[in-house]
């Protein structure tokens, strides 16, 4: 990796350097990372994906990706908030997807909480307040944090509204891969002016 954390892929695009260790990654950061996501579906999509991913690499997660869209219904809240038990053996029975108790009861309270949301004006409208008005343009890797006051700020709300598995790391992982911030270095092809 360059000290400033944007290296030239094989096809001499400027990237942030992690992006370039995979395929998967090369991918991910072009089409996706940092780019605004709305609806309810992709939203959860996005939080339950980043909750699977506490304590393991992310692209063990992206990898794994079309299975957990399946097995959780597309993401689809309403369908995932009615998940029983025998959803839930279901669930820890699929090796396509991370067999973790913990993360798949959080995935389908988080969908209870979610539909619930609607009364309130919806998960979109939630995690998008918490965009900031204005994010530094990170020069290098080590300026992007792990946390933010907005992130805890967003965890906080989450929990509140009866989500789980949603701590401030959690939370600003989403919010860089829901485009609530955008943590493209200063140089990578990606970066907003």
């Amino acid at each position: 990796m360059e000290d400033d954390g944007v290296a030239l892929g094989a096809d001499g695009v400027p990237r942030c350097a992690w992006a370039l260790s995979a395929p998967d990654y090369v991918a991910y950061h072009d089409d996706e990372w940092g780019r605004p996501v709305h609806g309810e579906a992709a939203l959860y999509e996005r939080l339950t994906l980043e909750a699977f991913q506490s304590g393991l690499s992310w692209l063990t997660i992206l990898r794994k990706r079309p299975a957990f869209r399946a097995a959780f219904a597309g993401f689809d809240p309403e369908v995932v908030a009615a998940f029983g038990p025998a959803d839930r053996e279901r669930l820890m029975a699929d090796a396509g997807i991370v067999r973790n108790a913990r993360k798949v009861d959080a995935a389908i309270a988080n969908a209870a909480a979610v539909v619930r949301l609607r009364d309130e004006g919806g998960l979109d409208a939630l995690l998008w307040s918490f965009a900031p008005v204005d994010h530094a343009r990170p020069q290098r890797w080590a300026d992007v944090p792990a946390t933010t006051p907005g992130s805890v700020a967003l965890a906080r709300a989450l929990k509140a509204h009866g989500l789980v598995f949603v701590g401030p790391t959690t939370a600003y992982a989403a919010m860089q891969a829901c485009g609530l911030v955008d943590d493209h270095l200063a140089g990578c092809h990606r970066a907003v002016a």
